[in-house]
């Protein structure tokens, strides 16, 4: 026996051994390459630093960020039938479900929520990208019945957060269906003179664009979103014709007429605040607003002094 070698040696090499890194402190940029710190990335709402790039964002890192002081309540949606098709490819439809509930630590692929943003109660309503690539099944058409429901009962407006990529296959004709449902959900809206706003995040294809993420009011867009019913390289091998650069994003939709607005996902919550503002006839918004102090700990506060008048026009 070696005692050096076998001994000695793994000794010494376990007490300056490096530790364990965990592997998910950096993400890179799928658009420039760049490699983000996990905690810059999460402050910057998952926009990159160098280019600019809105990359994916979870609903519910969407409504931490959008909601005042990230305080939201989750609103409950009714269950679908399970598998009613008994669809299978290379893999059972339940398997798929499943797999994606783990990755995504979500039931479905729609988180519906009601909070306030800047002092404004509104529903919100956000697809989960992540989830089965956002597809728009009959969960999703329930979540925006429920959503909608929820809206007019409590008179808020409803705004919508759309990223998938069309309908889901394995509902077939059921998914297809959610198309004229979510259109009749969106008028109880209209019907009750309540907002419905929707911002389009990248991508928003297929089924989607064609029913609720196009009947908002105001129609939002971040920058870069890819927004169309057929994708551009389906176009070019159909009418056998160059397509223009840019066709189809979120800046040349806003240029053709199809957008009302393509703003940063930082400066989102904001804007939202103020056009809701604006459509329910409510006072402007008030920036630096502070809560009235507690008189308990400090006497002297006058209860009736006024609060900082700063307000934005």
């Amino acid at each position: 026996m070696n005692w050096i070698s076998n001994y000695v040696r793994p000794k010494i090499n376990s007490l300056f051994s490096r530790r364990e890194i965990p592997e998910n402190l950096w993400t890179k940029c799928d658009e420039c390459g760049t490699m983000l710190f996990h905690r810059e990335l999460s402050d910057s709402q998952n926009v990159c630093s160098n280019c600019n790039n809105h990359m994916h964002i979870s609903p519910r890192d969407r409504f931490a960020a959008l909601f005042d002081g990230g305080i939201f309540t989750e609103l409950e949606v009714p269950a679908p039938a399970h598998d009613p098709l008994q669809f299978r490819d290379q893999k059972k439809y339940p398997d798929r479900l499943k797999a994606a509930q783990k990755a995504t630590l979500e039931s479905e692929a729609m988180l519906i929520a009601e909070g306030e943003i800047y002092r404004t109660p509104i529903v919100a309503a956000a697809q989960d990208f992540g989830f089965m690539a956002g597809s728009m099944g009959m969960y999703v058409g329930n979540a925006i019945i429920a959503a909608a429901e929820r809206a007019v009962a409590t008179r808020k407006p409803l705004v919508l957060f759309s990223a998938a990529g069309g309908a889901r296959m394995q509902e077939g004709i059921l998914s297809l269906m959610q198309m004229p449902r979510t259109t009749v959900a969106i008028q109880m809206l209209k019907e009750a003179n309540l907002p419905y706003i929707v911002v389009l995040t990248h991508p928003t294809t297929g089924g989607v664009t064609a029913s609720y993420a196009m009947l908002g009011d105001v129609q939002i867009a971040e920058p870069g979103a890819l927004i169309c019913f057929a994708g551009p390289r389906v176009i070019e091998q159909t009418i056998r014709e160059t397509l223009p650069e840019g066709f189809q994003r979120a800046e040349y939709l806003l240029d053709h007429g199809m957008l009302d607005r393509v703003t940063h996902r930082q400066h989102l919550k904001e804007e939202l605040a103020t056009i809701i503002r604006m459509l329910t006839g409510l006072p402007a918004l008030v920036k630096g607003d502070l809560p009235k102090p507690d008189e308990t700990l400090a006497p002297n506060v006058v209860a009736d002094a006024p609060s900082d008048p700063a307000v934005k026009s």
